[in-house]
């Protein structure tokens, strides 16, 4: 099955037809700030629609990262409770998530990154920039980036219309799910909004049940004040309860649950004439966690903070230069029983050139210089070249990048009384540096199918892991016991990544009502760390990882299928009886029939369709075969 899955996916792009229904070299401002289409970036870029992701077999925004190429997502719950995301090999605190062009990821623990506050309805694409973007985006863009960008933030939809789609499905073990949303838009305003909620009981497991009720709701608009000027506002809210058995340890009394809450409000004015583009913007995010380690515990009381302004400055000199220019400010703060109460500033200016010389050959070079508290100022540059022909672009990138340490492995366990255990953060961690390069090419047939090529590698130093340490050799005693188990933050790891990542996208309309999509890849990777026994997140990437999504539509019948296969390196557990398998396969599908002008649909929707048994963090198992239907709605005028 694993092979003729695989073969499907790789084979299906080489079919022919009459004409294609989806853009594959759309426009992005991911790579480098400035609009331009994805074939002429220089980098590797995968873009999914909104319209796509509305038809795929994904429950939330960080399931459906599992299924875009290059991508692992890996998963510690089902339905978004809570996903730790992974790029070209990097740790889940090396991937920077920004929506609407500011920066989402908490303060607290990179564990919080996949926690989206957008509903899916407002989403007009997706994305994904793979490699080093520290020279743009800063702290955590070593792997990569991840672009949300909304229906009413985009001041690109110019057409009148208006939009509103919904579905509510149930199925096994108490499964309720539920979304709407809705766009307005004419020539003065954007307006979008949408709601999307999940919940279940949960399969059993050791001593719990699985449950999960996870929320989010968002609104966002954006007010045209004349040809030159706009303002866009956005308000969201994320709520996710669940259980968190063996989420953080691998005890046999671990029955964990975790409440995690956050709002984000983000606001934009702009302004464009001719050549010259200005942009500043501000967003505000405040999380609230409550871990509890069993019910009669008390709980890990988390609040952190988080508020951001980013000024830009876009100017075109000529159709051959271009200039991107800009600072970002954060303030962060965390108020913890656990780790006690800091805050820390952090600020960086950064300039880009974009230079075209010719029809074809494109230079970008770029500096950040990045002002983190006490820590000494970091130079971080990056230069990206690329040369198009008519089918082809031949791409190259090389820079540096660096991720600072959040509060977790600042201070983790840093204000109870007293710790017989554990981790325990270190205030004194440097940034982790890397430096990496790239090279590869995009390869286009007509309209209707890319290929795209990449060979990696990154050098990194100073890489932050937990390290066992004895009593003696602690930095800090002042809750510790002489006798007690320990592992420190430590700056110890050098950790060398080689890769080879292939991606193709296929999009085919046969006749005016039957049409295939597909988006699928491959990543082979290996590391190496100067650690004789590095800590799991460090090494836990998959070693090959072949993903993507399949979708074929005729007349009033629709399926979706995603699929994933990975190798990694195995684990076990008999405390806990459990286990990291040496690979897993698995395949979720989606199968939809519409009716009354298509503005309805039945659907039916599965879960682990050969319910294979796997996790992909040692004591967390995910759900096996899990079935649900409902019916989904969608107006548009």
């Amino acid at each position: 099955m694993k092979k003729l899955f695989l073969g499907f996916v790789l084979l299906a792009g080489w079919l022919s037809g009459i004409k294609a229904q989806e853009n594959l070299d759309p426009v992005t401002v991911t790579s480098s700030l400035i609009e331009a289409r994805s074939s002429e970036t220089g980098r590797n870029i995968t873009i999914i629609s909104g319209e796509t992701l509305a038809k795929l077999p994904v429950h939330s925004v960080d399931e459906l990262l599992k299924y875009i190429p290059g991508v692992e997502a890996q998963m510690r719950g089902p339905q978004g409770a809570q996903t730790d995301i992974s790029i070209r090999g990097g740790t889940f605190q090396q991937v920077l998530v920004i929506l609407d062009g500011l920066r989402l990821n908490d303060p607290n623990t990179g564990h919080f990154t996949g926690y989206i506050p957008i509903s899916p309805a407002e989403i007009e694409q997706v994305e994904v920039l793979k490699g080093a973007s520290s020279a743009i985006y800063g702290s955590d863009a070593v792997g990569g980036v991840i672009n949300i960008i909304t229906k009413a933030f985009d001041k690109n939809k110019q057409t009148n219309q208006t939009q509103v789609a919904g579905q509510v499905a149930a199925g096994e073990y108490g499964l309720l799910d539920a979304a709407i949303g809705g766009f307005y838009q004419n020539d003065k305003i954007n307006i979008g909004a949408g709601l999307q909620t999940n919940n279940s009981n949960g399969v059993a497991q050791r001593g719990i049940r699985g449950y999960f009720h996870n929320t989010a709701a968002s609104a966002g608009a954006m007010i045209k004040l004349n040809p030159c000027w706009n303002i866009a506002l956005r308000t969201a809210y994320d709520k996710r309860d669940f259980a968190a058995q063996n989420f953080y340890t691998t005890s046999v009394y671990d029955t964990a649950s975790e409440k995690v809450t956050s709002w984000w409000n983000q606001a934009r004015i702009q302004y464009q004439k001719n050549r010259t583009q200005l942009s500043l913007n501000a967003g505000y995010k405040s999380l609230e966690d409550a871990y509890y380690f069993s019910p009669t515990s008390a709980p890990n009381n988390n609040r952190s903070h988080l508020f951001q302004a980013l000024a830009t400055l876009q100017q075109q000199f000529s159709g051959q230069t271009d200039l991107i220019a800009g600072l970002n400010y954060q303030y962060k703060d965390i108020r913890s029983n656990d780790r006690g109460n800091h805050n820390l500033n952090t600020a960086a200016p950064f300039v880009s050139l974009i230079q075209k010389a010719g029809a074809h050959f494109m230079l970008n070079p770029s500096l950040r210089m990045e002002f983190y508290g006490n820590l000494p100022a970091e130079w971080v540059p990056q230069l990206t070249a690329s040369y198009k022909l008519e089918h082809l672009q031949l791409r190259a990138s090389g820079g540096k990048t660096i991720r600072n340490a959040d509060f977790t492995e600042l201070y983790n366990n840093y204000n109870k009384s007293e710790v017989t255990r554990g981790s325990i953060g270190n205030p004194d961690l440097a940034a982790e540096k890397s430096w990496g390069y790239e090279a590869g090419f995009d390869w286009f047939y007509q309209s209707k199918l890319k290929i795209s090529s990449s060979f990696f590698q990154r050098f990194h130093a100073e890489l932050i892991d937990w390290v066992n340490t004895p009593y003696e050799e602690m930095p800090r005693k002042t809750n510790l016991v002489p006798n007690g188990s320990y592992a420190l933050a430590k700056n110890v790891a050098k950790v060398n990544t080689t890769g080879w990542e292939t991606d193709i996208a296929y999009t085919q309309r046969f006749a005016a009502d039957q049409s295939l999509l597909i988006n699928s890849g491959f990543i082979w990777m290996y590391s190496s760390s100067s650690e004789q026994d590095p800590s799991f997140y460090i090494l836990s990437h998959a070693r090959f990882l072949a993903n993507g999504v399949i979708t074929y539509q005729a007349g009033s019948f629709s399926v979706s299928l995603t699929g994933i296969y990975k190798t990694r390196t195995p684990q076990t557990n008999t405390d806990i009886n459990a286990i990291i398998t040496k690979d897993y396969f698995l395949m979720n599908g989606r199968a939809s029939y519409a009716f009354l002008k298509r503005r309805w649909a039945v659907f039916v929707q599965v879960d682990n369709i050969l319910d294979r048994r796997y996790s992909d963090l040692l004591g967390a198992p995910m759900p096996g075969r899990w079935t649900q239907a409902g019916i989904s709605f969608s107006l548009a005028k």
